[in-house]
């Protein structure tokens, strides 16, 4: 039996096309609207029709001219609004129909993105793709809260990984990271923090700073640090069905109230 994808192929295949078929994919940035950048909004308002990510602001989307159609394909643990081959057929589909179709994603496009795989099917059918990177939410989130990714005499590289494969195993990553003096940066892995502390603290001690900053750059954003001992009294204040950056490393501790909270926690701890 054909999936859903295929007999939209196939559709398409037999399509008269009715622009000059193109496609810009751009990343929108970590979060808030200003974090786009020029390049990106200036492709992103000359956009015919817009597929947009679950992590796109409704403030960035109130930028685009309200004739041109906006259609969610975001994809949240659990919760898919298309599988990744709809959304490459989908992309093909109105490139065809509406000419130029801009691909918003969160973040930059490469970092965990799937980028290449959407400009391969696009290109497949010789519609050009043009990218446009954005900032990543690795570096940015983490720097907005103070929290630097290396520091001379701290620490001399950063580590961006995801958490999980997508058996839904540990990444082999973390724990060659986790043997190394790097600061670590985890995506998509707020919902597995206690085991990710766990696993962590095999290599590591358990005064190690860490922070989670969820919401980056936005107006609700919040950022709980503590160490990797103090997840279990910090978790409580953590909302593990909303993702976030994990941070793991000295440097955390060049947050403006890590010293403050730990001994909050310390006191707390001891009553």
């Amino acid at each position: 039996m054909l999936r859903n994808y295929q007999k939209k192929l196939i559709k398409l295949l037999g399509m008269k096309i009715e622009k000059e078929a193109k496609v810009t994919l751009i990343g929108a940035g970590p979060g808030s609207s200003d974090l786009i950048t020029v390049r990106g909004l200036e492709a992103l308002k000359a956009a015919d029709v817009v597929l947009y990510d679950a992590l796109i602001g409704e403030e960035l989307l109130g930028q685009i001219d309200a004739r041109i159609p906006k259609i969610y394909v975001g994809k949240r643990c659990g919760q898919h609004a298309f599988t990744q081959d709809d959304i490459n057929v989908l992309i093909v589909e109105k490139a065809f129909e509406q000419g130029h179709v801009v691909r918003l994603k969160g973040g930059d496009p490469f970092v965990f993105g799937r980028a290449h795989e959407e400009i391969d099917y696009v290109e497949s059918f010789g519609i050009p793709v043009r990218v446009v990177p954005g900032v990543s939410s690795a570096i940015a989130v983490p720097s907005g809260q103070g929290i630097p990714m290396t520091r001379r005499g701290v620490s001399s590289s950063f580590w961006v990984m995801t958490a999980t494969k997508r058996d839904g195993s540990f990444s082999e990553d973390l724990k060659f990271a986790s043997q190394s003096s790097a600061t670590m940066v985890i995506l998509m892995g707020v919902r597995k923090l206690a085991e990710i502390s766990a696993e962590v603290s095999k290599y590591r001690g358990s005064l190690t700073p860490m922070a989670v900053i969820q919401n980056g750059t936005m107006q609700n954003e919040s950022c709980i640090v503590g160490t990797l001992g103090g997840v279990a009294s910090a978790i409580s204040d953590i909302d593990t069905s909303k993702p976030g950056i994990i941070v793991i490393g000295d440097v955390v501790a060049e947050h403006p109230s890590f010293f403050e909270e730990e001994v909050q926690r310390v006191l707390r701890s001891s009553l």
